[in-house]
């Protein structure tokens, strides 16, 4: 059955009456075509209503949908082949960040993507996203994988945080996202980075320096969740209403501020509605973007990839 958020409610007793309405009209053979088409067209403009209109923490409730599509389902959707790459070749293999060779559109790339679960033992599994070390440093193995056999590289970030348990700070966790950062600045190959869920911190920021940096519509990316800025702030998390308006994280944020280069579009209602319209969206992305990566010369492009970041914020000196 489908989930429905608490403002996609008043669009949930219509749908309930539509698929009733179909059920009746098939059972006792009779024509409803007219009393179906107008109930669904005033699905439709409820649905445009509520969308257009969403507030910031509305989107973060989206970008956290129990029926979205995680790296795993697009990598079953865009991918004419995958071959999944295991181990950091230190500790162990991290579950909870995915990585292999994959064929997109008849071209090679090395996917990396952090993987939540659909039910409480994939979860579990999983560390609901949250990598560990051994994640971050998997994925670095796969980068420089890439870059010796001269593969682009695509990562797909959705993960509430790098896990922040003792063992993974034992471990080397801060290290780990540090030694990611500087190593994706001076990748030779072409990078794509596309926050398709939640991209909080550090654990998304240790797989996100690339060449473009892109979030699906209805995400958000920063330092902090809206949950924990409230928690510090008012000591609760009554106010994660607030907190996500004044923190500014949308995808729509992020492109006005020019923290990443672009927004790809979400069926209307999210992209939970239809995976499949949403892959093919995220495979058309990324081949052209690929397509024009490629026409940069490779100093070039580490080059404008370093400028790019650094040109993020403003340092005032006193």
């Amino acid at each position: 059955m489908r989930t429905y958020l608490d403002f996609e409610k008043p669009m949930a007793e219509l749908e309930r009456k539509l698929e009733e309405m179909k059920a009746l009209a098939q059972e006792n053979n009779v024509d409803f075509s007219d009393a179906i088409a107008l109930l669904e067209g005033n699905i439709t403009n409820l649905r445009k209503e509520i969308f257009e209109n969403l507030t910031r923490w509305q989107r973060v409730q989206l970008s956290r949908h129990p029926d979205r599509p995680y790296t795993l389902d697009y990598i079953e959707l865009i991918c004419d082949e995958f071959i999944e790459l295991h181990g950091d070749r230190q500790v162990r293999d991290d579950p909870a960040i995915i990585g292999g060779l994959a064929n997109v559109g008849g071209q090679s790339f090395m996917l990396i993507g952090q993987q939540k679960g659909r039910n409480t033992k994939q979860r579990q599994h999983r560390n609901f996203g949250m990598p560990n070390p051994e994640g971050y440093r998997k994925a670095l193995r796969l980068m420089k994988l890439a870059e010796k056999f001269n593969k682009p590289i695509v990562t797909l970030i959705d993960t509430p945080g790098a896990f922040p348990g003792m063992e993974a700070e034992e471990r080397g966790q801060g290290e780990a996202i540090a030694r990611n950062l500087k190593e994706m600045f001076m990748l030779k190959v072409p990078v794509i980075c596309i926050v398709i869920g939640e991209g909080a911190s550090g654990g998304a920021l240790g797989i996100a320096i690339g060449d473009r940096v892109l979030m699906l519509e209805n995400t958000w990316y920063s330092v902090i969740s809206p949950e924990n800025c409230s928690a510090i702030l008012w000591r609760s998390w009554d106010f994660k209403e607030q907190a996500a308006e004044a923190m500014k994280i949308t995808a729509k944020d992020m492109t006005n501020y020019k923290l990443v280069d672009g927004i790809i579009a979400e069926p209307l209602g999210g992209a939970h509605l239809d995976h499949k319209w949403m892959a093919d969206e995220l495979k058309r992305t990324i081949l052209e973007n690929i397509a024009e990566l490629a026409a940069i010369g490779e100093q070039d492009r580490i080059d404008q990839r370093i400028d790019k970041f650094c040109a993020m914020g403003v340092v005032v000196e006193a």
